[in-house]
């Protein structure tokens, strides 16, 4: 039953075009992929690196690199608990938890879902596609786009400063999409009850990370008309009681977590706060999606649109059709 780290590389994904949000604009991913290897079998998982908590692609692979001799002489299942003490949460401890996942999931002849106590087989799941920041009109063309090509849930990234004329113009671009706002922080300043009714009246349905990680508090007199949800604030399981007080909801990925091991932790957390869950994802490929396929059959929003904002996807990766997402 022994395993090993057969390979832990980097690999550069270009983006469709350009990708932007409040903290800059990227053309391409780098993400981690590890394989682990036992009994003939070979997992795999993918890490795309937090870039808000200043990781690198390198430094990930050299953390796996590093975890690897520890975990050598056990089963998989032995191996995640061990990965989660091991690593933090991040790509790293995500790519390698993942990867171990799939490996005993492969070693029981089970599929992830089942092994990961879902009682069904994953079904498509409606997707939100992003559309990111930049002037209203050009917003506005690429919603339409989306629009066209099937998508009925849009995600715009806002940044703080003409908010509301960028929602208008979205707005008009695609007047029959529902609408969801990630503000990355930015509203720690502005009158966040006054912005999020100005939203609520453009039809925005819920609200994403108003303010800054630390900051939540500012979020305690707000009685909003539409639901707050916490992203870079919620990391892991044990921050649902300190954030819980503040948001409606949480935005669970993977790559913040550290794994789907800590994300279904998070996921059962949330349940037992009542708070709504939101699956997410970083740019990757459909590898990386894989798992958070399986957390997002719990999640009342997903947005799971990463390989959909690549200039390519990996072979046989997923399908967005009709505005879902669908397993390969």
């Amino acid at each position: 039953m022994a395993i090993h780290l057969k390979s832990a590389r980097v690999e550069r994904w270009p983006v469709a075009g350009e990708f932007v949000i409040s903290r800059g604009a990227r053309t391409h991913v780098d993400v981690i992929v590890a394989e682990v290897e036992g009994d003939g079998a070979v997992g795999r998982g993918e890490g795309t690196p937090v870039y808000y908590h200043g990781e690198t692609a390198e430094a990930c692979r050299d953390q796996l690199l590093n975890a690897a001799p520890h975990i050598a002489d056990m089963a998989p299942a032995e191996a995640r608990a061990a990965v989660q003490l091991l690593l933090g949460p991040g790509a790293a401890r995500n790519a390698l938890d993942c990867a171990l996942w799939d490996l005993e999931a492969q070693q029981c002849d089970l599929p992830l879902w089942y092994l990961a106590g879902s009682e069904a087989p994953p079904t498509p799941r409606v997707t939100a596609f992003t559309i990111s920041l930049d002037a209203p009109d050009t917003m506005a063309a690429r919603a339409a786009a989306a629009w066209d090509a099937g998508y009925r849930l849009l995600k715009l990234k806002l940044t703080g400063e003409g908010d509301r004329a960028r929602v208008a113009a979205v707005r008009d671009g695609a007047a029959g999409a529902k609408l969801i706002v990630d503000a990355n922080e930015s509203w720690g300043q502005l009158d966040i009850l006054a912005e999020a009714e100005a939203l609520a009246e453009l039809g925005v349905e819920m609200i994403e990370q108003p303010v800054p990680s630390g900051a939540d508090a500012l979020l305690d007199p707000v009685y909003a008309p539409i639901p707050f949800v916490a992203d870079e604030s919620c990391q892991v399981a044990a921050d649902v009681g300190r954030i819980g007080p503040f948001y409606d909801g949480i935005n669970i990925k993977l790559d913040k977590a550290g794994g789907l091991t800590e994300a279904l932790r998070l996921a059962d957390a949330a349940d037992a706060a009542g708070l709504s869950i939101m699956v997410g994802c970083m740019l990757s490929t459909s590898l990386a999606i894989t798992p958070a396929f399986v957390l997002a059959q719990r999640a009342l929003w997903v947005d799971l649109d990463g390989p959909a904002l690549l200039a390519k996807d990996r072979e046989g990766g997923f399908r967005y059709e009709d505005g879902r997402i669908l397993a390969p």
